[in-house]
């Protein structure tokens, strides 16, 4: 089932930038560098990735893309597996704001991906909360199957207030390596998928938010160097939230 929603906002750069207003955002990327450093460090886990240097890093604008799959009023929760089997997977979300490159605490943050087939649905793999004091949104869900027509992602939406009511400052697609998705596709029920497979290069999505210094592409480590245990991902949102 696919629920689509034609509005379009600012899609997801890597470090991921909203549509721009006064003042204009800076360059953050020590910031970000240092922000995702202290993430990792705190969880105990040193870095296994397909990476050989840190991502989202920069600070820039990005362009705008349709929201799609999106249904409203999520139910506020960090926990968003709802029974759907599939590879566990903790999304790491820093938000940033781009005019000041500090952390922003208390804004809700919107996360929402298919299951493994590849398959959205009314309420699994839904949900919203908002930002500790340190800026990051912590969702536990497990790794998406990829759908027919786009490279696989997540999607994600950022409020710059408390309320899912309020504006939004930011919506996009957060992707991962060709390599993740090929890997964890031959595993279980992941196997059933009968969608059409899109590689990130053939996605024009993905093409636009990773070009010009974007980066839209998760930061993933595995658990105890055995990724079927379940992995991490990491990725910093920029918005500015007096746009």
């Amino acid at each position: 089932m696919r629920f689509a929603s034609f509005v379009s906002f600012a899609v997801l750069c890597g470090f991921v930038a909203a549509v721009p207003a006064v003042p204009a955002p800076r360059d953050c990327s020590a910031e970000v560098a240092q922000y995702n450093k202290q993430r990792r460090e705190a969880r105990g886990l040193s870095r296994r990735t397909f990476y050989t240097s840190m991502l989202n890093t920069t600070c820039v604008l990005s362009p705008e893309t349709p929201l799609e799959d999106y249904v409203a009023n999520a139910p506020v929760r960090t926990d968003i597996t709802e029974g759907q089997p599939g590879v566990a997977f903790t999304v790491d979300i820093g938000v940033m704001n781009t005019a000041t490159c500090q952390p922003l605490p208390n804004v809700m943050v919107e996360l929402w991906g298919p299951n493994a087939v590849g398959e959205y649905g009314s309420t699994f793999l839904r949900g919203a909360t908002l930002t500790a004091s340190n800026g990051i949104a912590e969702f536990q869900t497990i790794f998406p199957g990829f759908t027919t027509g786009a490279a696989n992602h997540l999607n994600i939406l950022v409020h710059p207030t408390p309320s899912e009511s309020s504006a939004v400052a930011h919506v996009g697609q957060l992707f991962f390596t060709d390599q993740w998705t090929n890997i964890i596709g031959m595993y279980t029920n992941y196997k059933q998928n009968t969608n059409s497979r899109m590689l990130n290069a053939a996605d024009p999505s993905f093409v636009a938010a990773n070009k010009n210094g974007f980066n839209s592409i998760v930061d993933i480590e595995s658990i105890n160097d055995d990724w079927p245990e379940g992995i991490i991902g990491y990725i910093t949102v920029g918005i500015n939230p007096s746009a």
